[in-house]
C-alpha cells in the first residue's frame, strides 16, 4: 500500500508532528537507553515508560510549534533534523553528553583533532537521520490557508500538547516526581534540546567574556627570596586523556611506565582532575582559584600561575603539541608545535618528543633567573590512540586502527590505548634525561599531570567530556607523577612516601609549582604544596 499525501499538502501542525516523531524515535536511542536503564521493561514500569514516550514527544511538538512560525517552519525543522543527527551520532558512538564543557572543547579542537572524528558513521547518521528526512520536509508542499485559521489550529496543537502533558504528569505524579529528582542527569540526553540549550549557554558566556576585557591582577608581590641562591629548572609536563590506572607505577598489571619507574619518580595514585575536558581542566589546573571557586566564563579576565611566575621574575614559556593553551599562555612566550616548521619529529602526525630538541637553547639563552617550563602533550587523544605513538612502540596488539571505535573491540582500543601511554613514558624520560644534565646547574624537577581522564567502553562510554557532576572515574581519576634531580637535598623522599597516597587535585599543582620555583607570595597555600609535608631544613 503506497502512503499519498493529500493534494494539497500537510499542515504545518501535521508537518511538526510527524518530525518530532521522527526525532523522538530516531535520534534518541541513548536517551531511552538510559531511561531503560533506569526503569528496566517490566510489568510495573511499562505504563510509565509508555507515559513519558508520550509525554517527551509533546514536548517535541510544543517547543517546535511554539518557535516554528509561518514561513520559518521548513528551515527551522531542516536544521533541526540536522542537527540532531550529528548529536545523536557522538551520544550513541560515545555515550557522550553535548554540554557546555564539550561545545567548548570543540570550539577549541583544531582541524586533524576534528578529522579524527570523521568516521563513515558519522556519514550515515548525518544521511539517514538528517539530510534525508530535511529533503522531505524541504519537498512537502504546506497548506496555506489564511493568518487567522493558522493561529487558530496553532493555538488549539499547543493546548492539546499542554493537555496531554499535564494529564500524564498528573496520572503518573509520583514517578515523575521521582524521575525529576533522582535521575536528572537524563535530561541531559534529550536530543537535541539539551544540546541545543547548551549552545545557546555557551554563546551567551563566550559574549560575556568578551564584553568583559578587564584583567585581575594576581600575585604582584611574588618575588624570589634574596637567601635563594640556587636556580631552578622545573619542567611542568601536560598530559592529555591519561587515565592513572593505566600507568604501571600505580600497579597497573601491563608495564606501561617502565622509564619513570627506572628514573624512581614519585607517583601520587589519588590524583582527580578539574573537569573532564581540556577546556575547562588546563585553565583549572593553572587557576589561582582552586575547583571550588573556579569560574570557566571569568578564567580569560584573571592571571593565573604563569602570571604570578612572572610578577617573581622567572623566565616562563609555553610549548604546546596539542590544540592550544586554552587561554592560560596569552601573556607569557609561547610556540606551536604541532607544525613541521618548529616541529622536526613529524611523521603521520607531529611527535610530543619535538618539544625536547630546542630546549637546551633556550636554557643557555636564560643565564639569569628560574626556568619554567610548560610542555603540553597531545598524550593519549582520542579516538584515533594509533596515531598518538610511532609504529614502534605497539607493544600491545592488536591495536585498533581505526578511528572509528565501533569498528574496534574494546579489547584493541584498549592496546591501542596502552601503546599511547607507553610512548608518553619514554617522552618524559627523555625530558627527565634533559634534565639530568642541566642538574650542575640548576635544582631540576619534573612534573606530570594529565588534563583528565578517558572512558575506553565502560558502561558502553567512550572518550571524555561528561558533565562532573555524573562523570565516570574514569575521566576524573589522573596520573601525577614527579620526579626530582639531585639538587633537591630538603626533600626526605622516604617521608614522601607515606604522604603520597593521600587523595589530591589539580587544586595542588599551582601550589607545589610555587614550592618548587620558591616563589613566595600570599597566594601560596604550604597545605595544598604536595612537598609541604617533607621539607627538611637546610
Amino acid at each position: 500500500m503506497k502512503l499519498r499525501l493529500p493534494a494539497d499538502g500537510l499542515s504545518s501542525n501535521a508537518l511538526i508532528a510527524l518530525v518530532a516523531l521522527f526525532v523522538v524515535a530516531c535520534s534518541n536511542l541513548t536517551f531511552f537507553a538510559n531511561v531503560l536503564a533506569a526503569y528496566p521493561i517490566s510489568r510495573p514500569n511499562l505504563p510509565f515508560i509508555g507515559a513519558l514516550f508520550l509525554t517527551f514527544l509533546a514536548l517535541h511538538v510544543l517547543v517546535l510549534a511554539l518557535v516554528g512560525v509561518g514561513y520559518f517552519t521548513k528551515p527551522l525543522l531542516m536544521v533541526v533534523l540536522l542537527f540532531a543527527s550529528v548529536t545523536a551520532y557522538f551520544m550513541d558512538t560515545y555515550g557522550v553528553v553535548i554540554d557546555e564543557g564539550m561545545l567548548q572543547n570543540a570550539v577549541q579542537t583544531n582541524a586533524a583533532e576534528s578529522l579524527d572524528l570523521l568516521t563513515g558513521k558519522l556519514i550515515v547518521y548525518l544521511l539517514l537521520l538528517g539530510v534525508l528526512p530535511a529533503l522531505v520536509v524541504a519537498r512537502v508542499r504546506v497548506q496555506r490557508r489564511g493568518w487567522r485559521h493558522g493561529v487558530g489550529s496553532r493555538l488549539s496543537l499547543l493546548g492539546i500538547m499542554l493537555s496531554l502533558i499535564a494529564a500524564l504528569v498528573l496520572a503518573f505524579s509520583s514517578h515523575f516526581a521521582s524521575f525529576l529528582r533522582e535521575h536528572k542527569p537524563l535530561r541531559s540526553y534529550a536530543n537535541p534540546f539539551y544540546a541545543i540549550y547548551s549552545n545557546i549557554k555557551y554563546a551567551n558566556h563566550a559574549l560575556a567574556s568578551q564584553n568583559d576585557q578587564r584583567l585581575a591582577v594576581l600575585g604582584a608581590d611574588a618575588k624570589v627570596p634574596a637567601s635563594d641562591h640556587g636556580r631552578e629548572l622545573i619542567i611542568l609536563v601536560v598530559g592529555e586523556t591519561a587515565r592513572a590506572d593505566r600507568f604501571s607505577i600505580n600497579g597497573y598489571e601491563r608495564v606501561t611506565t617502565p622509564v619513570l619507574e627506572a628514573a624512581k619518580a614519585i607517583s601520587f595514585p589519588n590524583f582527580s582532575a578539574c573537569g573532564t575536558s581540556t577546556a575547562v581542566s588546563v585553565p583549572c589546573m593553572f587557576s589561582m582559584d582552586g575547583r571550588d571557586k573556579f569560574d570557566l566564563k571569568s578564567a580569560g579576565s584573571r592571571e593565573n600561575l604563569l602570571d604570578v611566575l612572572k610578577h617573581a621574575g622567572v623566565n616562563v614559556i609555553w610549548l604546546d603539541n596539542n590544540s592550544d593553551s586554552k587561554g592560560v599562555a596569552l601573556r607569557v612566550p609561547y610556540q606551536n608545535f604541532k607544525t613541521p616548521a618548529l616541529n622536526l619529529l613529524c611523521d603521520t602526525e607531529c611527535r610530543d618528543v619535538g618539544m625536547l630538541p630546542g630546549l637546551q637553547d633556550y636554557i643557555d639563552s636564560h643565564p639569569v633567573g628560574d626556568i619554567f617550563i610548560v610542555l603540553h602533550q597531545m598524550g593519549n587523544h582520542g579516538p584515533a590512540y594509533f596515531k598518538r605513538y610511532p609504529p614502534g612502540f605497539e607493544k600491545f596488539t592488536p591495536a585498533c586502527q581505526s578511528n572509528d571505535l565501533g569498528q574496534c573491540s574494546d579489547q584493541e582500543i584498549s592496546n591501542a590505548y596502552d601503546n599511547a601511554i607507553r610512548y608518553t613514558d619514554y617522552f618524559l624520560g627523555k625530558t627527565i634525561a634533559l634534565l639530568q644534565r642541566n642538574d650542575a646547574n640548576f635544582e631540576t624537577a619534573l612534573f606530570y599531570v594529565s588534563d583528565h581522564g578517558e572512558s575506553l567502553g565502560e558502561n558502553g562510554i567512550y572518550l571524555h567530556g561528561m558533565p562532573r557532576a555524573m562523570a565516570p572515574e574514569q575521566q576524573l581519576h589522573v596520573p601525577a607523577v614527579l620526579w626530582l634531580g639531585s639538587g633537591f637535598h630538603d626533600v626526605d623522599k622516604s617521608a614522601l612516601e607515606k604522604f603520597r597516597q593521600q587523595a589530591y587535585s589539580h587544586d595542588n599543582v599551582v601550589h607545589t609549582v610555587l614550592g618548587l620555583m620558591e616563589v613566595k607570595t600570599t597566594l601560596y597555600r604550604p597545605e595544598l604544596d604536595l612537598l609541604a609535608c617533607c621539607k627538611v631544613p637546610e
